[in-house]
């Protein structure tokens, strides 16, 4: 049974933060649900909620089976979570 969760409950730049991790090919549903709390039945909600129609199906597509989103079916060579150019300095 999935949980409901409300997401009124996060700031808008943790939803922003949120979307942008669950967009990124490198960082698995673990490092979301161990920054946010939200398992990943819950980040598909919450994807589903904040994004329009086409952009969550495009997204769904891109994640559903992707071996680095899941830290059970990564290799064990990847030792972290995000490509050290994501955070690009402002």
């Amino acid at each position: 049974m999935v949980s409901k969760f409300s997401p009124k409950l996060l700031s808008a730049s943790d939803i922003s933060r949120l979307i942008e991790m669950a967009w990124e090919d490198r960082t698995p549903f673990d490092a979301i649900e161990k920054s946010f709390g939200l398992s990943e039945s819950q980040v598909i909600q919450l994807m589903r909620h904040e994004l329009k129609r086409g952009s969550f199906e495009l997204w769904r597509k891109r994640v559903t089976g992707r071996v680095t989103k899941h830290v059970a079916l990564r290799s064990k060579l990847v030792d972290r979570a995000y490509c050290p150019t994501q955070y690009k300095h402002k």
